[in-house]
């Protein structure tokens, strides 16, 4: 069977974001330092890392984009084996190519295959029916939904979409489908104006998906084969950024976008996170070294996770919350602008 535009489509964004993988721009958590207590007065073996968040193990999780073609195909059962392995809830690419390509379905069903008992996360766009949401939950057995915000993507995207009238729809999905529902950002990040509007709609819990990860407008601009939308490249709010702008927002908060070590991720539940996605670099050791080498960096980091906290005198991801923290002048600068706490 020939390749359709969408499913072809699926492989040039994962080829991209591993070309691009070494060049993003920085997710800010650089700007955040935590301080050392040199009596933190805590043992390694007493840290529980459980997030408290759907009954996760674990305060990190694979956040993919894969899917909708025969070798994403081949990722997503990878990862889903490696998220069986190592306990981590994960997360699939868009669903809405198999949506309207049922023949692709078995390229996203197959996690589900792979990993029988395991929390999925389905994934669609904003604009679907509470019909096709349902479709797509289906589809993988799937135990928590995945809306996707992408308009710049879309912009930049040839053939995109040039209606962005959303947040009737995702009224509709957060109360027509019947397992928890988070509204992410694809790597521009969130406002609180943004986070305070999904409230409005019944959303209650967001991913910010800040600007330091997968930039898909890079990603979208070189398959138009222009650079018309190259000045684009560090627009949006970065990780960090998105994490202030969350803080008050009364929502349960997960972060994506950047996150490239485990200190990065107490850095994100630092600010408030309650868990925190990786893609991007979970996709990167897949390619680069394979599965095995995938999981093991994923042991490694579940191991080292215990390790930081106690070094940090937190017991728990709650007690992380108090470590002390110091941020930089510009993103000092940018909270003053911006009206927002410092952590």
């Amino acid at each position: 069977m020939s390749q359709s535009i969408q499913s072809h489509r699926k492989d040039e964004h994962v080829f991209l974001a591993e070309k691009f993988f070494q060049d993003q721009a920085a997710a800010g958590f650089e700007q955040v330092r935590l301080l050392h207590d040199p009596l933190p007065e805590t043992a390694v073996a007493d840290v529980l890392v459980a997030p408290g968040l759907f009954n996760w193990q674990w305060p990190f999780f694979i956040n993919a984009m894969t899917g909708g073609s025969k070798q994403t195909g081949v990722y997503n059962q990878q990862l889903a084996a490696i998220a069986a392995h190592t306990g981590l809830a994960m997360a699939t690419g868009s669903q809405a190519v198999a949506l309207k390509e049922p023949a692709l379905a078995p390229t996203f069903s197959i996690v589900r295959e792979t990993n029988p008992t395991g929390f999925l996360l389905a994934n669609i766009g904003a604009d679907k029916t509470v019909a096709q949401a349902q479709a797509a939950i289906a589809m993988i057995g799937a135990d928590a939904l995945e809306i996707h915000l992408n308009a710049v993507q879309e912009i930049v995207m040839p053939e995109g979409d040039r209606d962005f009238h959303w947040l009737t729809q995702i009224k509709a999905l957060v109360e027509g489908v019947a397992v928890p529902v988070i509204v992410k950002e694809v790597g521009f990040g969130m406002t609180r104006e943004a986070l305070a509007k999904l409230k409005t709609a019944g959303v209650r819990y967001v991913d910010v998906g800040g600007r330091g990860g997968t930039n898909f407008a890079r990603i979208e601009g070189v398959r138009r084969q222009g650079d018309q939308f190259a000045m684009l490249a560090d627009f949006g709010q970065s990780t960090v950024e998105s994490l202030l702008e969350a803080g008050a927002s009364g929502l349960t908060i997960l972060a994506t976008g950047g996150v490239r070590s485990p200190w990065d991720v107490l850095k994100a539940l630092r600010l408030g996170a309650s868990a925190v996605g990786i893609s991007g670099l979970a996709l990167h050791w897949l390619i680069q070294e394979g599965p095995a080498a995938a999981e093991a960096h994923i042991k490694q980091w579940q191991a080292m996770l215990p390790a930081l906290m106690a070094m940090l005198g937190a017991r728990d991801v709650k007690a992380l919350q108090n470590v002390p923290v110091v941020v930089a002048p510009a993103l000092a600068s940018y909270a003053q602008q911006r009206g927002l706490a410092l952590p």
